[in-house]
């Protein structure tokens, strides 16, 4: 199995920075590029601050942060991680730019190196298929916020070879992660049970059903959920919560898939949750 010392990390949003740090913390070496040269210092300094947050709380101390700040370097090109044994993109969830990076990202790598993706919908067989190593493509789906939660959903694409399969695993169990493996079907499994419950709370706010502080209040004290539907929607991005269930409906033809329209409507109107300010709450 090949040994992963050094990670590639594609995209420095929300994402990305938390995938960086994580592998850091876990003492991986850690190359991160994004087209933006802002977003990858705004990335690097929130990084410092979550840090930074975990010495005052008594988690680690100055010298952990400083090693794990010094394993991440920025690159002002995709080339920087020709080295890299293991190089995740995590952009935008949408396949025209994922198909794109993975051509580039293919280019570039050494022979050996593994690809993934974090994406949370999109088939890893066609993400594979627009490069020249499918055996050695995968996906990694991190949750969002990386170094929090504990799940890595794991998805292996027709041509995943067994090896580079067991290789991210072991990256995963390394993070501290537990590595759920799942079958290359539209949403997978968490966001083909997550996205038609966040879906249908949409409907219940548009057919008049309670208020949307109601919604979330009764799936909290009902059953038990730390954030209701409306709020996670928020938290996740309304236009990324869009774009999946595009993808569940386009993947499985089902129209129990179909989104609301006041979820499309929301996103239209720039209301896309808290990295806007308001989506179907104000932040």
């Amino acid at each position: 199995m090949l040994e992963i010392k050094k990670i590639g990390v594609v995209g420095m949003g929300q994402m990305g920075r938390g995938i960086a740090q994580v592998a850091a913390m876990s003492g991986y070496q850690v190359v991160v590029f994004d087209i933006s040269e802002k977003i990858i210092n705004d990335g690097l300094a929130f990084i410092q601050k979550m840090l930074d947050k975990g010495v005052t709380k008594g988690k680690w101390d100055s010298n952990f942060v400083q090693t794990t700040c010094s394993a991440i370097r920025p690159a002002a090109e995709l080339e920087a991680m020709s080295d890299c044994d293991l190089i995740i993109e995590a952009a935008t969830e949408n396949k025209k730019i994922k198909f794109d990076i993975f051509k580039k990202m293919d280019e570039v790598a050494k022979d050996s190196a593994i690809l993934a993706t974090n994406t949370s919908s999109i088939s890893i067989t066609e993400i594979a298929a627009v490069t020249g190593r499918a055996q050695q493509v995968a996906g990694m789906h991190f949750m969002n916020p990386v170094p929090v939660m504990k799940l890595i959903e794991g998805i292996r694409g027709l041509e995943t070879s067994e090896e580079t399969f067991d290789a991210v695993d072991a990256v995963a169990k390394k993070m501290g992660k537990v590595f759920v493996r799942a079958n290359d079907v539209a949403g997978f499994a968490v966001n083909r049970i997550l996205m038609p419950m966040i879906n249908e709370a949409v409907y219940a706010l548009y057919e008049g059903v309670a208020s949307a502080a109601d919604i979330d209040q009764a799936m909290k004290l009902g059953t038990n959920q730390p954030m209701g539907p409306l709020e996670l929607a928020d938290f996740i991005g309304l236009d990324t919560c869009l774009a999946i269930m595009n993808v569940l409906l386009d993947g499985l033809g089902d129209t129990k898939y179909r989104p609301c329209p006041l979820l499309k409507k929301y996103v239209q109107a720039g209301r896309l949750g808290r990295k806007s300010g308001r989506g179907f709450f104000e932040y």
